[in-house]
């Protein structure tokens, strides 16, 4: 049991903070020695837990009192903090030029109630691409699609876009009863795409209108 609560806790706190797995395995790891310590001794596993419980309030007394109330627009700090927790990394190197990203990425989509911000990071996607270097991070305040285009003269970027929401594809509805059309000539082929061509068009027209 104690084995797998360590393990939760190193998953618990790499999902709400994502770093300081370590240091909690080994504190944990501290505590549970001192525990057996104490049940060597005959001290009763309940009055440990106690023990444990007591020191943990303290511990959030403590810190409520060591903290400060940071402002959303007190970037500065913010910077420190996000460096801060990636000195630890592989990533240390690179840091400023992260940190600034990173909080340019929160401060984009906080959202304040009443007297505090909320967050959502389930707005914020990162987007992995092999080659290049970690130089190349860049925040895109908008929508990126991993999508390969179907004509080279499509745009790559497209600033101020209006955007479509559409829940049915754009594409010609296939009748309920079955036809067979009998094409003799290519030039019929021809005027049978372009028909089509022209259907989809006045499709996308109307959304465009």
């Amino acid at each position: 049991p104690a084995a797998k609560m360590i393990v939760e806790i190193s998953k618990t706190v790499d999902n709400e903070v994502g770093d300081g797995t370590t240091s909690s395995v080994v504190f944990a790891g501290a505590l549970l020695s001192r525990a057996e310590d104490l049940l060597k001794k005959d001290v009763h596993s309940s009055t440990i837990i106690e023990g444990f419980q007591a020191a943990a309030e303290k511990t959030l007394e403590i810190y409520s009192q060591l903290s400060k109330k940071i402002e959303a627009d007190d970037k500065v700090t913010l910077l420190k903090i996000a460096s801060t927790s990636m000195q630890s990394k592989l990533i240390s190197e690179d840091s400023i030029n992260l940190s600034k990203i990173v909080v340019d990425a929160v401060l984009s989509i906080a959202t304040k109630k009443g007297d505090k911000y909320s967050v959502d990071l389930e707005n914020i996607k990162v987007e992995k691409k092999p080659g290049g270097s970690i130089d190349d991070t860049q925040i895109i305040q908008g929508i990126v699609l991993d999508k390969e285009i179907v004509h080279s003269g499509m745009p790559t970027r497209i600033e101020n876009a209006k955007i479509a929401l559409i829940n049915s594809a754009l594409e010609i509805a296939k009748t309920e009863m079955s036809a067979e059309i009998r094409i003799t000539d290519p030039t019929q082929m021809q005027m049978f795409l372009e028909e089509e061509n022209r259907m989809l068009k006045t499709m996308v027209d109307k959304l465009h209108d």
